[in-house]
């Protein structure tokens, strides 16, 4: 994978096999003190202990259609390729922690890549789900929340082909303006 986007949507896709129903994606950038870190929470199914201390091998995976397991194992390399580290905790019936930190500037860091595409698919394909999408860039962020759309849209799906598109260019237009510094905190 050459974007951070492209291993959220890979490890969500694990969120939502497990069975969650709320799955909080955070991304922060920190340029002064050189970090990117992506967090995916989840409330699935959870993973028993030994399962836990294998799931970073890539011939370990709960699918049963092919023997390999890559998003995981990649997203831990390419983390530690930067000089940077990766964390994963699980409790059975609690759900799943992933966090991988990056140190921005280096060589080896992938662009985060395109969260507004990676977002709208997220939705699209499991509408029912709450997410819950926090993007940080030098202490300034904003939230896109399912929930709260669900409540101002009522009866319109979040699928709808409008709504989508509506998803999609108001994640890339507040990314741009937390990058920017023209939105303030949790705007």
């Amino acid at each position: 994978m050459k974007e951070l986007s492209l291993h959220i949507l890979d490890i969500v896709q694990n969120s939502l096999r497990a069975g969650a129903s709320l799955v909080q994606i955070m991304v922060t950038i920190d340029t002064r003190q050189d970090f990117l870190r992506l967090k995916i929470e989840d409330n699935g199914c959870g993973m028993t202990e030994d399962f836990l201390q294998q799931v970073t091998d890539p011939f370990t995976t709960t699918r049963t259609t092919r023997k390999v397991g890559l998003g995981i194992p990649l997203l831990k390399e390419a983390a530690e390729r930067t000089g940077g580290h990766f964390i994963i905790q699980s409790q059975v019936g609690v759900g799943t922690m992933v966090e991988a930190n990056f140190v921005y500037r280096h060589i080896d860091c992938m662009p985060l890549g395109d969260m507004a595409s990676t977002m709208m698919i997220l939705i699209q394909g499991s509408p029912e789900v709450d997410f819950i999408y926090e993007y940080s860039f030098n202490e300034r962020s904003f939230l896109l929340k399912t929930a709260e759309l669900r409540e101002i849209l009522q009866h319109v799906p979040l699928d709808e082909p409008q709504v989508l598109k509506w998803i999609h260019d108001f994640v890339q237009e507040n990314e741009g303006l937390v990058r920017e510094g023209n939105v303030n905190e949790n705007n």
